[in-house]
């Protein structure tokens, strides 16, 4: 008689724009796993201080956010319309909000501030304890949660993270250039791998999934077999 899957924890790091959100949440819905994007929680907080005076043209004032901390209460709701969970502050829906690229333009300076770092990471920790999630971000693997039984390390081409961002953007009805859009992806890759605090870096246990050309069965297809793998091992 087969056994069942053992609960693990997945995750999933890599660079901005290279669909980890995508493929974390399909993941999930396959195994009927939980789906917690730390990504939008960063860029969660990055939205409350520019709409409370921490981030003015650009300018990220760190002390100012450090302050703000403990007014932020960050949730997920499950949105059935969508199949997905939508992130809340303070009680306040702001799924659509946090994907602009003015945000965008601001969330790696405020990622690299330590006080931010702690505060979340202990909320994920916290999230991710009963394991049986799948979680995507940058020190996922390497930070969060360096005993994850399954990290994979997902990259792609720039200028093929640029053209889906874009599209992304366009599609929600946002003037933006592609030119923008590229030179916003090529300066997040260099703030997130050289950032002091925690920085982008793939984990020495996990495994590489470059997606510049695979379609999303291509993807799932090669996550099925990587579960697998990893099920045996725990069997």
């Amino acid at each position: 008689m087969e056994q069942p899957a053992k609960k693990i924890i997945i995750a999933l790091d890599g660079f901005s724009s290279c669909g980890k959100s995508t493929f974390a949440k399909s993941i999930a819905q396959r195994l009927g796993y939980i789906f917690i994007d730390t990504g939008a929680m960063y860029r969660a907080v990055t939205l409350y201080a520019l709409e409370h005076g921490a981030i003015r043209s650009g300018i990220v004032d760190e002390e100012a956010i450090i302050k703000q901390l403990g007014d932020i209460s960050i949730t997920f709701r499950f949105n059935p319309l969508r199949g997905a969970s939508d992130i809340y502050v303070n009680g306040d829906l702001v799924e659509g909000k946090i994907r602009t690229i003015e945000v965008s333009n601001c969330v790696s300076p405020v990622s690299a501030i330590p006080q931010v770092r702690e505060k979340l990471v202990a909320m994920q920790q916290e999230m991710g304890r009963k394991r049986g999630v799948v979680m995507d971000g940058r020190d996922i693997g390497t930070v969060v949660f360096p005993d994850a039984e399954l990290k994979i390390f997902m990259t792609a081409d720039a200028k093929v993270r640029a053209e889906r961002r874009f599209a992304e953007l366009t599609a929600k009805g946002d003037k933006v250039s592609f030119e923008e859009v590229l030179e916003n992806v090529v300066s997040r890759d260099k703030a997130d791998m050289s950032r002091a605090v925690s920085p982008l870096q793939q984990a020495e246990d996990a495994i590489v999934l470059d997606n510049s050309y695979m379609t999303v069965e291509e993807q799932m297809e090669w996550f099925d077999n990587e579960f697998k793998r990893v099920q045996e091992a725990l069997a």
